[in-house]
């Protein structure tokens, strides 16, 4: 509960006691109202604030306009019970939303805070902002990309995580383009500006998640849209008893005063107030039994309508992690194949070299390893064991005239040549989660749609990777701007609700924009955890048809809830108009129906 609230239900209920145990009337009233004021100011003053603004018939105006009526008669108890439980309605409501994403200090933390500049034959340090297009900068090793460009000198390896999702670092050299937010690794690069740090890649990251949140539809709560109808026709009537008897039949006003009063304190919607909230509350509850993290009712509502989900590939569909996938050999085993391989990428902090050293798992001999040299883009050679040795790609075998077998695999290839011999290779490839083909299998039996994949990756292996686990559509090689224009235009098509699934900075704009976004909540990055609607705590996508699965059975008891409390409150307010229910009647049957409803609205803690 906010702490605001929960100062004012202790006064209240203060108050309250004081003035149930004294017997002396007039003090007992001032304090009954003293209760009422203070469990009700806001309220209140909602209500006239909005009556000036044109907003006459919303929620506040019928708990307040009921309430009152209630003091009006000396019903003191019920007027306060009435306004502690809407309000203890609104505070489930209010935590149901969730906290907002204005602040994503992750995203921030990718924006570079210097340039270097090229000038008059010097280095100027300056913010990227004022960097200029066709100006050369000089990036160094470990420093962030401060702006896009074009490569005019040195090659490197970049780490590209932060913009495409990837996992493995990507070779830069002459005439590549390279985007702002990426990472140098290990050599110097001058880099000729083709953007303006406003239009840079960085930039576009962290205007996108802005208006990306921004453009997402905002579900109204139930009780203002019921509010909007219900509460004009409850005025309206209750103007009619207090005035049309006393005209017509000559009945007492007093009389007739009295059951118009009743009657709008009947009307307040207590049962639906509690119980769709906390049915949606409850959806949420048990979701998060599952380790599936819901930050608000109206994500837990959109999904129950889902029709298309869209998967990020790494750290998604795959696992993140580059392990060795298959070593063929050539004139030699397996175990020396990868010992050659371990000694030769010994220096190399590369993921490939680290998965290679990883399934060799022995101590390496540094002094079996001389004249080790990287060859930029293409592999190292090296004297191990006294033979010179070749590691790297096709092209580093091509260039020293060495004849292999061509491996027709998806993933990273790494040949090996011994003395101009060819040895074999080793393939190193992002491993698919063992339930990812299972999950979306799953989800087409939910009669989810369409299943689409959206990945930075390469095409080659995208397709590949979707073909696999059962993809209907991939679309790779994109950037975060591309993607959030791939995601619009299914948006745009699609009649219901959208999911977007990522766990890396690159997707907190799809997060944020998609109807319901899901982040990866073991391995996500911050940002996408917190742009994202919903956080899968284990990382198993298994767990977005449970989540679906929990969403429609929370929207089934909510509905259920609204037309047992509607259908109840109809009959009492027939009853009140006729002058068959007294005050405690009405209470008690409101409160009944609460009780029930509230029961009923557990359920969703149950899977």
């Amino acid at each position: 509960m906010k702490k605001n609230f929960r100062i004012e239900m202790v006064f209240t209920l203060i108050f309250a006691i004081i003035a149930f145990l004294i017997r002396q009337e007039f003090v007992s009233d001032v304090l009954y109202i003293i209760a009422y004021l203070i469990i009700s100011f806001d309220i209140l003053k909602k209500a006239i604030k909005n009556i000036f603004h044109g907003e006459i018939f919303d929620e506040n105006f019928l708990m307040s306009i009921a309430t009152l009526g209630a003091l009006f008669i000396k019903e003191y108890p019920e007027a306060i019970a009435v306004m502690l439980l809407y309000k203890i309605g609104e505070n489930f409501q209010s935590l149901a939303v969730g906290k907002s994403r204005n602040a994503i200090k992750e995203l921030m933390e990718i924006k570079p805070d210097i340039a270097n500049v090229k000038r008059n034959g010097n280095i100027d340090v300056v913010k990227p902002e004022e960097v200029q297009i066709d100006e050369i900068i000089v990036i160094k090793p470990g420093e962030k990309v401060p702006l896009d460009g074009v490569v005019v000198k040195g090659a490197s390896m970049l780490d590209t995580k932060t913009i495409t999702g990837e996992s493995v670092p990507r070779t830069i050299k002459t005439n590549d383009l390279i985007y702002s937010g990426s990472i140098n690794l290990n050599s110097v690069l001058e880099v000729k500006v083709t953007k303006k740090f406003e239009n840079s890649t960085v930039s576009k990251i962290l205007e996108l998640v802005e208006d990306a949140t921004s453009k997402k539809a905002k579900t109204e709560k139930f009780i203002s849209k019921f509010a909007r109808y219900y509460t004009p026709i409850v005025c309206i009537l209750a103007l009619l008893i207090a005035t049309v008897p006393p005209i017509v039949f000559k009945m007492e006003f007093i009389t007739c005063l009295y059951r118009a009063l009743i009657f709008l304190v009947i009307s307040c919607p207590c049962a639906l107030v509690i119980s769709v909230p906390l049915g949606f509350f409850g959806g949420i509850g048990g979701a998060s039994k599952q380790g599936i993290l819901i930050k608000g009712s109206n994500y837990l509502e959109n999904l129950s309508k889902v029709d298309t989900v869209i998967f990020d590939k790494t750290g998604t569909i795959t696992e993140g992690v580059f392990e060795i996938q298959k070593i063929v050999t050539n004139d030699i085993s397996e175990d020396e194949l990868i010992e050659i391989a371990a000694y030769g990428e010994n220096f190399s902090n590369h993921p490939v070299a680290m998965a290679i050293r990883k399934k060799y798992a022995k101590k390496i001999e540094e002094s079996q390893v001389n004249n080790l040299r990287e060859i930029s883009g293409k592999g190292v050679s090296a004297n191990i064991f006294g033979k010179d040795t070749l590691i790297g790609n096709d092209k580093l075998l091509i260039e020293n005239n060495v004849t292999f077998d061509e491996a027709n695999e998806i993933g990273t290839i790494i040949y090996i040549a011994v003395d101009g011999q060819y040895k074999g290779y080793i393939l190193i490839a992002d491993t698919i989660k063992k339930e990812s083909k299972k999950a979306i299998a799953q989800l087409k039996k939910e009669n989810v749609k369409n299943i689409y994949m959206f990945t930075g990756d390469e095409a080659k292996i995208a397709n590949k990777i979707a073909k696999l686990v059962g993809i209907d559509r991939c679309e790779a090689e994109l950037l975060p701007d591309e993607k959030l224009k791939k995601l619009e235009q299914v948006l745009a098509k699609s009649s219901e609700k959208v999911i977007f699934v990522g766990d890396g900075i690159n997707d907190s704009p799809c997060l944020a924009r998609a109807d319901i976004g899901i982040a990866m909540g073991a391995i996500g990055a911050d940002a996408a955890i917190e742009a994202a609607d919903v956080v899968i705590m284990d990382d198993k996508i298994s767990k977005i048809k449970k989540a679906i699965n929990i969403s429609k059975k929370a929207m089934k008891i909510v509905k259920q809830n609204i037309i047992f409390a509607i259908s109840v409150k109809i009959i009492i307010l027939i009853l009140g108009t006729l002058g068959m229910a007294n005050m405690w009647l009405a209470v008690f049957a409101d409160v009944g129906v609460s009780i029930i409803a509230i029961l009923n609205s557990m359920r969703t803690l149950r899977e």
